[in-house]
């Protein structure tokens, strides 16, 4: 039976068509404890969603609708290593990673444990060795530079954590990160290093990955190119990577392969050895307080009841606003600079994870699913995007997400900020109507003048919002932050039946840029193409000539 035919779905449906007429504004004024009712706390995060389109009554039916979509059962199953990956019949296991405690979790028959604490082990000896200077270069100078190469996940999670927390950095390393296969990119950040104190570390789980191999090719020839011996690139080059066979073939010592597996999907890869980047550029002890705070999350996932559970709590008002109130986009805003690139991580990993229209018998909903997601820093979307969301017809639910505290900062400018934040989210909760923008007008103006002026200063209000704040963004509060949103996205998942776990939309575009690209070295075109996209490899071909 399609979720949408279960009584508590039918009874939401009903509930929204009850509430469609109320304003948030009316029940804050009714209800002086509602601020103290919708709010929660964990892992050092609290989560204000008192200004949210629901009701108690609301609130307590997508809780129902958890239980009926089996939300509790599907949480026991991904924890205890089953494979809910059901297309690709694999385990999810992104939680092992940052397990500290000592409960077995069997895959296959066996506890994934104690290789997850022994990759752990490698990179923290890693990481010791290139701060301490141990790994020199060839020249024997100390590496002071790591041009981090990947793709998707393998680039988006240990880049965008690393610009988090950039107050942690340690200055004796500097990170670099490449993904973009545009030869630009690896070219302008291979001009400004020095080949005898550069490492160059590849994440590809294949070692095949076509932007990722790429890159690494060419840094490689920049490298040997600067006179430096083949036997060098041992020294120089490490590789996160399954195919050990295939790195060793390139010049890497196989000691520098860091292992990764089947049961880690990219956009989850950040606690294995793909987070190396990160314990380069903050430190091992760091890393591993990332990895904690994670891991805090994750209990607070497994053990706090559905009520008071923040990942089930954003996930249902998420549910509530897709499915019930026609929302079609959700939007992040981190009021810190160093967060600016969270939205861009929340963007994968939400719509890669649920950006899905099939349950598991491979019927296809008849129901919304994944919302697009987008975000901005700060006041800098205040100028922008912000005007649609106070005065268009959409509902945009949004999270505001803020420190409380931030290291070395000037209180004028940290606290200019956080009333902006919280200004916000007051003005998109009570809105201003037309009789209040009508009473601000200069007494010379016309009725008819002050009428029309006054329509188009109208904001409605009773747009949904979250306020997300801690004390400041430590590498443990940011661990615990990105799991909360990994954990939403699965609660949203389960809901709508899909898989939150593979990705073959992507896939699909691997498979036809790799004949494209024999087509454009070849010009023999693959049977399968039509007319269009013959057109432009020929047009591309004919310009490669010139």
């Amino acid at each position: 039976m399609s979720i949408s035919n279960s009584a508590p779905w039918k009874r939401l449906a009903d509930l929204a068509q009850v509430h469609q007429h109320e304003h948030m504004r009316d029940w804050f004024a009714q209800d002086p404890t509602r601020a103290q009712t919708f709010n929660q706390s964990a892992c050092g995060i609290n989560v204000d969603f008192s200004k949210n389109t629901v009701t108690p009554a609301i609130f307590e039916q997508l809780l129902t609708l958890a239980e009926t979509a089996g939300v509790e059962d599907a949480r026991a199953a991904m924890f205890a290593g089953k494979p809910i990956n059901y297309t690709e019949n694999r385990a999810v296991l992104h939680i092992a990673l940052r397990n500290f405690g000592s409960t077995p979790i069997i895959v296959e028959g066996q506890d994934v444990l104690p290789q997850v604490q022994a990759t752990r082990a490698k990179v923290k000896a890693f990481t010791e060795a290139l701060h301490d200077g141990v790994h020199t270069g060839y020249t024997g100078k100390k590496i002071t530079d790591v041009v981090s190469i990947g793709i998707g996940g393998s680039f988006l999670g240990p880049k965008i954590m690393t610009e988090a927390l950039k107050p942690y950095h340690q200055h004796n390393l500097n990170v670099h990160f490449v993904a973009n296969v545009d030869g630009c990119h690896i070219q302008d950040v291979l001009a400004e290093r020095d080949p005898e104190t550069t490492l160059v570390l590849m994440s590809s789980k294949s070692f095949g990955t076509q932007e990722t191999k790429q890159n690494t090719l060419t840094a490689k020839a920049w490298f040997l190119g600067t006179g430096a011996p083949a036997e060098a690139v041992a020294q120089h080059f490490a590789a996160i990577s399954s195919n050990v066979p295939a790195a060793v073939e390139f010049g890497m010592n196989p000691e520098l392969v860091f292992p990764m597996d089947d049961w880690v999907g990219g956009r989850y890869s950040l606690w294995s050895a793909i987070g190396m980047p990160i314990a380069l550029a903050i430190g091992y002890a760091n890393f591993e307080a990332l990895l904690k705070g994670a891991y805090a999350m994750d209990t607070h996932f497994q053990e706090t009841p559905l009520a008071q559970n923040l990942p089930v709590i954003l996930g249902m008002l998420g549910v509530w606003y897709r499915n019930f109130q026609d929302a079609q986009s959700h939007v992040l805003l981190p009021y810190y600079h160093y967060l600016r690139g969270f939205p861009a991580y929340v963007q994968q990993l939400d719509m890669e994870s649920n950006g899905k229209r099939n349950v598991a018998d491979g019927s296809a909903v008849d129901y919304a699913t994944g919302p697009i997601i987008f975000g901005s820093e700060g006041t800098n979307g205040q100028h922008s995007f912000h005007q649609l969301i106070h005065q268009g017809d959409t509902i945009i639910p949004a999270d505001f997400i803020m420190p409380l505290n931030v290291p070395n900062q000037n209180d004028a400018h940290h606290a200019m900020l956080a009333s902006n934040c919280f200004g916000q989210t007051q003005a998109l909760m009570q809105g201003k109507t037309f009789e209040e923008c009508r009473a601000e007008l200069p007494d010379a103006l016309t009725d008819a003048e002050k009428d029309t002026l006054a329509a188009h200063k109208v904001m409605p209000g009773n747009k949904p919002s979250n306020t997300i704040t801690f004390d400041q963004l430590d590498p443990f509060t940011l661990g615990a932050m990105v799991a909360l949103y990994e954990h939403k996205v699965f609660v949203q998942g389960v809901i709508w039946g899909v898989n939150s776990f593979d990705q073959w939309g992507v896939e699909l575009g691997k498979v036809l840029g790799n004949q494209v690209l024999d087509a454009i070295h070849s010009g023999e075109m693959h049977a399968s193409m039509d007319s269009s996209t013959q057109a432009l490899i020929n047009q591309f071909r004919a310009a490669l000539k010139q």
